[in-house]
């Protein structure tokens, strides 16, 4: 079997496979590349040694069955046998879910999440969001301080573990999204600088030292990331990768790197036949990045849509602090110009910022399915102290009102596991950093970022306790009582009717109108034949319809029609979803 490496800067590198050490040769045809040759087959151990330095894993393993720090491992990719023949699922006119192996199930493996996609092809969701599944230090984390970006964390059930739970989830018609962070590596298990040039100091991160996109060595590094990318997709067969954080990307090319990424998902798109695509979390409110590549821009297929996020929050909650500043002065006026125009920052004076943010995005050419709208996240949730969720915060009613605006919005909606039933647990941030000194300082890091914000020590979960982890896994025994059972419920009927509707999925931003009253805190908005109205108050609202006949396909509590001149009665803390032809 040939093995290879790239270290530009080296001047001899050792394979060291199966007990043996082997001299490796430069590559006569690929400047800084070298090759060996050594019997292996799937599982036999390996790594190599630049220099004479320690051996150290392979930065293209797919696989490390000892951890981060271990060797690599082969992997054989044909070795598993597809039960399903999939063509695949495409973006418009989906609903995802995002899912954290480690706690979806208290087991937190692949194999027993592949148990728990029964309900969420019942649910109606289209897509599982995959949470990072690289390796990282410790059973259990977040996935975003993994390394080794082409492997797959081995507590989790490692490579064909994934393949399983990819193969379950094709089977059951759904797709999967996973994941990926190109824009920094965690701070242990870290091995890339030790081969070459992947990081720069050039340009810096909120994690260090950028990775390395425009700097010399840089083509090498970017090959690495497109060509992860693509392994993810084809030998896992997944339907799409979102993008964390491409705003801390810094790139200075006259093509920027998602642009060169792009370029090589949709070429395997076509040669596979099966529809993929890039989903971008990103703050840059920078239309550009989901522009076609033959408009000048990066051909990205989807972003996260943040300012939709922090609109609805702030309407539900009255929270006002940090980022959400912007949108609690007037909630329901963001919520409207977000859910119309695809952005709040559209250009406009951000004061978290202390500058203009954002350019307008032109409602004419980006589809809506372009934008996901939700109203939880693992960051929304999971980076506040005590990891709260939304129904932790609001009521029932508002949780209701909450769902039909982002499941009957414009955009390709998205939950977050465990709210379509309102959990009660709560979803912390929780680390297993087996290096003690990097272990106290994420726990001290964690308290003292919270203490700035008048938390007391005691009250920020210690981040490195397993019990941090615990709290945070799903109770599946809730959707069965009370009021977890009603909202899963109205969560099924949304999408049901969200998948009914075709008025729904249309694509055309500019079809959306919306009405509201900031006062008396409701919001109408109408999606061609279909009228959504929520009532965020306590007390009764009358909403103006006008003077079609209306006919109602779900309401959170029963409502009466509409009264000659066309008001809607609906109940506090509520809302209802009809159909005016």
């Amino acid at each position: 079997m040939q093995f290879e490496v790239w270290a530009p800067e080296a001047g001899q590198v050792t394979l060291h496979c199966g007990g043996a050490a082997r001299a490796m040769e430069p590559d006569a045809e690929r400047a800084g590349w070298w090759t060996g040759e050594a019997e292996a087959r799937d599982g036999t151990r390996y790594g190599f040694a630049v220099d004479d330095g320690p051996v150290r894993p392979d930065p293209r393993s797919r696989r490390q069955p000892d951890g981060p720090d271990g060797l690599s491992a082969v992997v054989d990719q044909e070795r598993y046998a597809w039960r399903v023949e999939w063509s695949g699922r495409p973006l418009p006119g989906a609903v995802l879910y995002e899912l954290h192996v480690g706690t979806y199930t208290r087991e937190g493996t692949f194999d027993a999440a592949a148990e728990r996609l029964g309900h969420l092809a019942e649910l109606g969701v289209t897509h599982v969001g995959l949470m990072p599944v690289c390796p990282f230090p410790g059973r259990h984390g977040w996935g975003y301080e993994g390394v080794s970006l082409w492997a797959v964390h081995e507590p989790y059930g490692g490579p064909e573990g994934l393949k399983r739970f990819v193969d379950r989830a094709h089977e059951l018609g759904l797709g999967v999204v996973l994941d990926v962070v190109h824009n920094h590596l965690g701070p242990s298990g870290n091995y890339l600088p030790y081969f070459g040039p992947y990081f720069t100091d050039t340009h810096h991160t909120p994690w260090g030292s950028a990775v390395n996109l425009d700097a010399p060595g840089s083509d090498e590094v970017r090959a690495y990331l497109v060509d992860s990318a693509l392994a993810w997709l084809r030998d896992y067969r997944l339907d799409g990768l979102r993008l964390d954080a491409v705003h801390a990307l810094v790139d200075t090319r006259a093509c920027h790197f998602l642009e060169e990424l792009s370029t090589a998902v949709d070429r395997l798109a076509a040669d596979t036949g099966r529809p993929l695509f890039l989903i971008a979390e990103t703050d840059l409110n920078d239309p550009r990045l989901i522009a076609p590549r033959e408009e000048h821009g990066m051909g990205l297929h989807a972003q996260w849509s943040d300012d939709f996020h922090h609109a609805l929050h702030t309407a539900l909650t009255g929270e006002s602090q940090g980022y959400y500043a912007d949108f609690a002065r007037a909630p329901l006026t963001a919520l409207a110009k977000t859910l119309t125009g695809g952005y709040f920052h559209d250009g406009t004076y951000s004061s978290f910022r202390g500058r203009r943010h954002g350019r307008p995005l032109d409602r004419s050419r980006v589809a809506g399915h372009r934008l996901l709208g939700y109203s939880q996240t693992h960051d929304q949730v999971g980076n506040r102290a005590q990891g709260d969720r939304l129904a932790a915060l609001v009521s029932p009613g508002l949780l209701a009102c909450a769902a039909a605006v982002t499941l009957t919005g414009p955009f390709t909606p998205m939950l977050f596991m465990g709210e379509e039933w309102a959990a009660g647990t709560p979803w912390q941030f929780f680390t297993d950093h087996t290096d003690p000194e990097l272990a106290e300082a994420v726990r001290r890091g964690r308290r003292r970022e919270f203490a700035a914000h008048g938390w007391a020590e005691e009250d920020v979960p210690d981040p490195q306790d397993p019990a941090t982890r615990d709290r945070s896994c799903l109770d599946w025994s809730e959707p069965e009582r009370g009021d977890h059972a009603r909202v899963l419920a109205w969560y099924r009927q949304l999408i049901a009717l969200r998948h009914d509707q075709p008025d729904l999925t249309d694509p055309d931003l500019g079809d959306t109108k919306v009405a509201y009253d900031e006062d008396a805190r409701w919001l109408a908005f109408r999606r061609g034949d279909v009228c959504v109205a929520v009532n965020l108050a306590k007390e009764a609202a009358v909403i103006p319809l006008g003077s079609r006949p209306a006919r109602v396909l779900a309401a959170w509590e029963p409502v009466d029609h509409p009264d000659a001149e066309g008001g809607l009665r609906v109940p506090g803390e509520s809302c209802v979803v009809l159909v005016q032809p």
